[in-house]
């Protein structure tokens, strides 16, 4: 395409991430850096360090992001590895099944192990059934331990993104080399942490990276298990005085700095050195057939992790069938009148219809802004093309909730983008915060298609006479259309989903999406928890099928959606 189409893709993207990512960051660091004269100060960041209650919050934040990181690893790391160098029973079911949890919003699942895992659960009806409590004893699980609720929460939802950025590294080492260290009486081990592992850090980083920022800024679980003790929820909490309070808006500051440097540290430790390989390796890639009983031992070990990871959305599941869940292991009472009043309800109705609209018309906007910057990227030498790719992924590395904050931030009584104000109806800064946030997946997606799709086609095109629009219109467009539908499906998924933007931005009931109706469901006495268990299995079946699309338009690309 000309030189003009790019320049304007490249204002045109400048211009939306000025005014709906940097803006809103502008405005927080407005609200915590300047006082009531409008004078510099880092008196409320200060406050911030000294206050023990939000030290405690950033204190618990980050260990919840670090553990759930590291448990992540722990979990996908061996199955990585298993995957890539060993052929068991039912290996490319079980591979596929493995990422069965990133379609599973844990913000739904934490609802199914508040339920099990509370005093008169399933856990604890268990044990009295076995003989271990006394009839009317009870152990309050989760209030001795909902820190290490969250953490298992989100390890895992999101061992899944660490499984494929690793699977995807591993599979572009070179063999040879790994060839050549053991026939120099390398040891297995060994090979691993001075050959493979160094190849496969800037995998690590990609998938660390997104896991430890998710972590660490986790919203909806915190929120179901009253987990308040926690910089995020302290950040949700504090937006009822967003106009007149200046420690919601440092607090944000912090939490955004601290986001940046995590990401710094990680980029230098493991996302900093790239070790060049062959284009192609020397030989082939081989799998090694396991022997019988070791196999069925991999297969067992997929299984279990799977089943482990999907239990919390079981017992969702197993509450939406129930209308009375007391101190047993089992419902009492089975029904599908849940499933009736979640699509009747009159708070559920319309957010389901909201929902649609908002994730609809956001993935429309991101197909249009993600297909033209990966073009711009990727086919053509623009000056500062780079400097594009990176304003695109920048959301992957700042917070949802920071962002939602900047929005109410910016159109308070008096700012700019004052006629916008969420208060009044937030429908379109629900649209843009559901893009933005998600823009970097259609970016990728479309990126790959473009890598994957030779610019001969193009040429020839050209040459015979077609102009290059209609060229890209009609030749490489309809050759990358899996990747854009991909892209697209995904985007529209987690829009639909989508925790922070939505239960911040959206205050009043007529304009709810799903997620805001699930969690002030969940919060009314009676019916309430059974009626949000069945829209959230409604919401959990409606992704499912969306990612499975998403995975079988994509094949062994759907990995690079994930990585920066």
């Amino acid at each position: 395409m000309s030189r003009s189409f790019s320049l304007t893709v490249f204002a045109v993207t400048g211009a939306f991430f000025a005014a709906f990512f940097l803006w809103p960051i502008w405005e927080i660091l407005q609200g915590g850096l300047l006082d009531a004269d409008g004078a510099l100060t880092f008196a409320y960041i200060v406050e911030v360090f000294a206050n023990p209650v939000y030290l405690e919050g950033l204190r618990n934040a980050f260990f919840m992001a670090l553990f759930s990181t590291l448990f992540s690893f722990l979990i996908a790391m061996p199955l990585a590895y298993l995957a890539d160098r060993f052929s068991f029973p039912g290996k490319a079911l079980l591979t596929a099944l493995i990422l069965i949890p990133i379609i599973l919003p844990p913000f739904v699942g934490a609802i199914g192990v508040k339920q099990m895992l509370g005093q008169y659960g399933a856990v604890n009806a268990v044990l009295t059934h076995i003989g271990l409590l006394t009839d009317g004893e009870t152990i309050d699980w989760l209030g001795r331990g909902r820190f290490w609720g969250v953490v298992a929460m989100n390890a895992l939802h999101l061992y899944p993104i660490f499984f494929l950025n690793l699977i995807a590294s591993l599979a572009n080492v070179d063999p040879a080399m790994d060839e050549a260290a053991e026939n120099l009486g390398c040891t297995r081990f060994r090979r691993f942490r001075r050959i493979t592992f160094p190849l496969i850090r800037p995998g690590l980083f990609a998938g660390g990276t997104i896991v430890f920022i998710w972590s660490f800024t986790e919203l909806g679980v915190p929120l179901i298990f009253d987990y308040t003790r926690v910089t995020s929820v302290q950040i949700f909490a504090g937006i009822r005085d967003i106009g007149a309070n200046p420690f919601p808006y440092a607090l944000v500051i912090v939490m955004l700095t601290l986001t940046l440097i995590f990401y710094g540290l990680g980029k230098g430790f493991f996302g900093r050195a790239h070790y060049a390989m062959m284009a192609k390796a020397t030989t082939a890639a081989e799998t090694r057939t396991l022997r019988p009983i070791a196999g069925w031992a991999c297969s067992a070990l997929f299984v279990l992790v799977t089943l482990v990871a999907v239990l919390p959305h079981i017992g969702v599941v197993l509450i939406s069938f129930s209308q009375d869940w007391y101190h047993s292991v089992l419902p009492k009472t089975w029904t599908l009148e849940n499933y009736d009043i979640a699509l009747g309800h009159s708070l559920t109705v319309p957010s389901i219809a909201n929902s649609l609209k908002y994730a609809s018309l956001s993935a429309v906007l991101d197909v249009i802004l993600g297909v033209c910057i990966a073009y711009v990227v990727v086919r053509t030498r623009l000056p500062g093309r780079h400097i594009l790719d990176s304003l695109a992924m920048l959301p992957l590395a700042v917070p949802g909730i920071v962002v939602a904050f900047g929005y109410l931030a910016m159109t308070q009584e008096g700012k700019f983008f004052e006629f916008l104000n969420p208060l009044e109806d937030p429908t379109i800064l629900l649209i843009i915060g559901y893009a933005v946030r998600r823009l970097p997946f259609m970016v990728r997606s479309a990126a790959a298609g473009f890598q994957q799709t030779s610019e001969e086609y193009e040429e020839a095109a050209r040459n015979l006479g077609c102009p290059p629009v209609k060229a890209v219109f009609k030749i490489t467009l309809p050759l990358i259309s899996a990747n854009i539908m991909a892209g697209a499906l995904l985007c529209f998924a987690f829009a639909m989903l989508e925790v922070s933007d939505s239960l911040i931005l959206a205050q009043q009931q007529a304009y709810y999406p799903i997620t805001k109706a699930i969690y002030e469901l969940f919060q009314l006495m009676g019916e309430g928890r059974f009626v949000a268990s069945a829209l959230g299995v409604w919401a959990m079946a409606f992704l499912a099928l969306t990612i499975v699309g998403a995975g079988a338009l994509m094949g062994k690309r759907f990995g690079t959606i994930f990585r920066f």
